[in-house]
């Protein structure tokens, strides 16, 4: 049984070295190949805005001493055979992630999770976030937790197709690594409009609670998986199962909405991302933003 080949990002710092050592286990009980990859960012920019000019494009030399110093970091957490064939590239994270993704067929690519303010993310961006707004595959976000999860927690909304994709994924994973599952749907009030009577609270969550029952619940085929749902908004109560349940590992879909839609509505799992309960898997579930030609996306399966 195995998986196609993981690409794991790295850049030298501690969370990137945790993420190789996540991706390499991962593949080693897959039986698969992982391929390192580092960027080496050609043109300062916030990771949402393409630049309108053709990017400044590093010398040879700069090149090789970043991949220099991306080795001596994960030199003796690796495997030296693997740290020696990392990929050095000059580029935005994400562009140069979806390349390697698309040459390799990959099945999902592994990141490192940091912290960042609100000012770190506007003048440097976040890798994590500019990837998963642009990934075809899955992106595994490593949280500070160590080894393989035990308990995978999938997070849908009432979307029947959006739900049926992020808990196949989170099926899958947990079973190869012989996790627990549960699955959570965060049921939001309605928005409180002037001079418009409110609709009954009730009435409104048992209609969303019969939806639960009729068109979610009957794609979870884990035997014994939990079904939950919360009243909220959803990146609290998501946050809070996770914190009660003790999760190892979240599995959430990303719609791909464009910069200007997450700026002005926001998005769960960008909100998440940045405070990282603990450990993601983001799973596409509708390509609106490209980082490359089109291309056919590799499946988050074992062949």
């Amino acid at each position: 049984m195995s998986w196609n080949p993981i690409v794991i990002g790295v850049d030298g710092s501690p969370e990137g070295t945790a993420a190789a050592s996540l991706g390499a286990e991962l593949a080693e009980r897959a039986a698969t190949r992982y391929q390192l990859v580092h960027a080496v960012r050609d043109l300062w920019l916030p990771s949402g805005i393409e630049p309108v000019a053709p990017a400044f494009s590093y010398g040879e030399a700069v090149i090789a001493e970043a991949g220099a110093r991306v080795r001596r970091a994960l030199s003796g957490a690796i495997d030296p055979a693997a740290v020696d064939r990392t990929i050095v590239r000059a580029g935005r994270p994400a562009v140069v992630l979806g390349k390697v993704v698309t040459e390799l067929g990959a099945a999902f690519v592994v990141l490192g999770g940091k912290h960042h303010s609100v000012l770190d993310r506007w003048l440097a961006g976040s890798t994590s976030i500019d990837v998963v707004r642009t990934s075809a595959v899955p992106v595994l976000i490593a949280g500070a937790a160590r080894g393989m999860p035990k308990r995978v927690l999938a997070a849908v909304d009432t979307s029947p197709d959006a739900a049926r994709a992020t808990i196949a994924a989170a099926e899958r994973l947990a079973a190869f690594v012989g996790a627990e599952v549960r699955v959570v749907s965060v049921l939001e009030p309605l928005p409180i409009v002037p001079d418009v009577p409110n609709y009954d609270l009730t009435t409104y969550y048992a209609m969303l609670e019969d939806h639960l029952t009729r068109e979610i619940w009957p794609l979870v085929r884990t035997s014994g998986a939990r079904k939950v749902s919360r009243y909220g908004r959803p990146g609290d109560e998501i946050a809070a199962e996770v914190a009660e349940w003790s999760a190892d590992l979240l599995v959430v879909g990303s719609h791909g909405k464009d910069w200007i839609d997450r700026l002005l509505i926001g998005s769960v799992t960008e909100a998440l991302l940045n405070h990282l309960p603990t450990s993601m898997l983001v799973v596409p579930l509708k390509s609106t933003v490209r980082v490359e030609e089109p291309a056919p996306a590799a499946q988050f399966a074992m062949a």
